[in-house]
């Protein structure tokens, strides 16, 4: 259980590091961007982000 834990923390690592390392104008972009959106808003997008993850382990699974 641990091991799967480490190992899915690293992939949201290594995903959250492919963005700024190939294109860090438009990751910095869109980072203000977001700083500016309401509490709304950013809960929707972390909503659909949770959406999202659900849908691919299902997937995968």
């Amino acid at each position: 259980m641990a091991l799967s834990l480490f190992s899915a923390f690293a992939l949201v690592l290594i995903i959250e590091g492919i963005m700024p390392l190939i294109a860090p104008t438009v990751w910095r972009e869109t980072f203000t961007k977001m700083i500016s959106f309401t509490d709304g808003q950013l809960r929707t997008v972390g909503l659909f982000s949770i959406l999202g993850g659900l849908l691919i382990l299902i997937m995968v699974r």
